[in-house]
């Protein structure tokens, strides 16, 4: 079985939380990969280069020096900051793009009806799990920094909820996969300010549903649409959890956080 885990930017703005976070994540019991974001520090490394951030539901404008901000953020600084705090708990890490091995290729996402700059979509051949599989089977970590690259020499900033199901779902044509999406909450609440509202289960056809009460919005949105996605192209499961659960979530799925279900 392959763990798939993604962490989300609040929790690597955290020290605590980080911290705690990997002590768990090092322990977990086979091959795994890991997916993270950058948290707030590509915001505030652009702003002191001048650089204002320009976000549109979310989801950062990636001008040409931007990707520039988020690649050294993102795929530098916080990936190997991650990576090296993972061997010292005796993880052997390896701290990778997309652009590494060619193993995660995307497409600009279409410039209308806004216009994202150098940020990727991908499809369903963009991760070429071959080289992946060949790093687990020799005994590595792949920690993935959320930039890919188009294949053309142009560097993309890309959702990490996306890439995460992605690799989820190649890897799942090799062997069973897992996914768990790990952030600072307990799961999907129905209720953002009351943990004691965790939705302990959701089914795709609730989703809409969810959607139009105002239950899942924003960032929480595209991190079901692309756990569905994953559950509906072979992996065995998605869990979305707290950090501090994902030694519990990748052990035992059910009765830890949100499960999600077709």
């Amino acid at each position: 079985m392959i763990t798939v885990v993604k962490i989300g930017g609040n929790v690597i703005d955290s020290p605590e939380l980080l911290a705690d976070f990997l002590d768990k994540f090092s322990k977990i019991d086979g091959p795994k990969v890991l997916v993270h974001g950058g948290g707030k520090i590509a915001t505030e490394l652009s702003k002191k280069l001048g650089v204002e951030p320009n976000m549109v539901d979310g989801r950062r404008i990636t001008d040409a020096d931007t990707i520039d901000i988020v690649t050294m953020v993102y795929a530098g600084l916080v990936n190997k900051k991650m990576v090296a705090a993972l061997q010292s708990r005796g993880c052997n890490a390896i701290g990778l793009s997309g652009a590494d091995a060619n193993i995660i290729c995307g497409v600009v996402r279409p410039k209308e009806p806004i216009d994202f700059g150098f940020v990727a979509d991908l499809t369903d051949d963009s991760v070429h799990e071959d080289h992946l599989k060949q790093l687990l089977y020799d005994g590595l970590t792949p920690v993935f920094s959320a930039i890919v690259h188009d294949g053309n020499g142009n560097l993309l900033n890309c959702n990490a909820d996306t890439i995460a199901s992605s690799i989820a779902v190649a890897l799942s044509k090799k062997g069973d996969t897992k996914l768990v999406y790990c952030f600072e909450k307990r799961g999907v609440l129905r209720d953002v300010d009351d943990d004691a509202s965790l939705i302990s289960l959701i089914k795709k056809e609730e989703m809409d549903g969810l959607v139009s009460s105002g239950v899942v919005a924003k960032g929480m949105i595209p991190k079901l649409t692309n756990a569905f996605a994953a559950l509906s192209k072979g992996v065995g499961s998605v869990v979305i959890t707290q950090a501090e659960d994902v030694l519990t979530a990748a052990a035992k799925p059910l009765g830890c956080g949100t499960t999600l279900s077709l």
